[in-house]
């Protein structure tokens, strides 16, 4: 009894460090294969400037793929680095030359998962949130909600493409209604004290 139990306590261990997490293929500009067994769709969803027609373009602008477990309401988490934008005419579609491949830490292969896109003006910032803290230019994506991850099996399969993923713009960041009435209240103190 003591080596079955022993054996089955091995096969338990080494079946959760053989588990995989999920990948996904960060790219919005994918095209697909209709005779496929099933058919792969075209993603074709460029990232655009606040102008809503003018294609990102360069390492001025970062997108930033992020991700978290499907139907939660927790924050999402960053996948890798952020990457920069293709030039000319493929301006729009984030430059996948060092990969594309992301790994979703902590997300089986297989499992489904909420993706969103985040991009900014880099100028402004190395990561979005510093972007939008210093008031610059930045953007969502819808978010894709329930893609089911690949990475799955021995060898593991393909990154999942983002099928469903919809092109978006940027918008400019402003300041959340409490930060404006704060810095209202403080404005009419200052000048509340010098009319005294």
């Amino acid at each position: 009894m003591k080596k079955l139990i022993i054996a089955l306590a091995f096969i338990a261990s080494t079946v959760v460090a053989m588990a995989q997490d999920g990948t996904v293929n960060f790219n919005n500009r994918v095209i697909g294969d209709a005779t496929a067994t099933p058919p792969i769709p075209d993603i074709i969803s460029p990232i655009f400037n606040v102008d809503g027609s003018t294609p990102l373009s360069g390492s001025g602008f970062l997108a930033q793929l992020t991700f978290r477990p499907a139907g939660s309401s927790g924050a999402f988490v960053a996948a890798g680095d952020a990457l920069i934008f293709r030039t000319g005419t493929r301006a729009g579609f984030v430059d996948t030359a060092a990969g594309s491949d992301r790994t979703l830490t902590g997300i089986a292969a297989g499992a489904n998962v909420d993706i969103q896109i985040l991009a900014w003006d880099a100028s402004k910032g190395a990561t979005y949130a510093a972007a939008k803290a210093a008031f610059g230019n930045i953007g969502e994506s819808p978010i894709l909600s329930n893609l089911k991850t690949g990475g799955a099996g021995s060898p593991p399969g393909l990154s999942a493409n983002l099928i469903g993923l919809q092109s978006f713009s940027l918008h400019p960041s402003v300041p959340e209604p409490t930060t404006i009435a704060l810095g209202l209240l403080g404005a009419g103190a200052l000048f509340l004290r010098r009319r005294k």
